[in-house]
């Protein structure tokens, strides 16, 4: 189960790090997009750019999470909320986090 979890946060940031319009980095530094417990981000902003990263990296994401379901066993919704809980708990100060309220914190 560790090893699923290290596989999806390095398929994260190894996407994340991939040449867009806008990065996931950047874009969680301004405050655009927050981590959510699903393992999914979230739009905060809700301008074109920020809507485009959102769906661009959920679905790699997604993929991702399967892939890894598919090997252990397991749902890609128990990935993904495995992944999301260390998403919100590694989310640096100043970034947004979605809390189990459904309300916007900044760490």
């Amino acid at each position: 189960m560790k090893n699923i979890v290290k596989g999806v946060l390095l398929a994260s940031m190894m996407f994340s790090s991939q040449v867009l319009a806008l990065t996931l980095s950047e874009a969680r530094q301004q405050g655009r997009v927050g981590e959510t417990l699903s393992g999914f981000i979230a739009p905060i902003k809700q301008d074109k750019e920020t809507l485009e990263l959102v769906k661009t990296i959920n679905e790699a994401r997604s993929e991702n999470y399967q892939k890894l379901a598919d090997s252990n066993n397991i749902s890609a919704n128990q990935v993904a909320e495995l992944a999301g809980q260390k998403l919100v708990a590694r989310a640096q100060p100043g970034e947004y986090v979605r809390g189990i309220n459904g309300q916007w914190m900044k760490k």
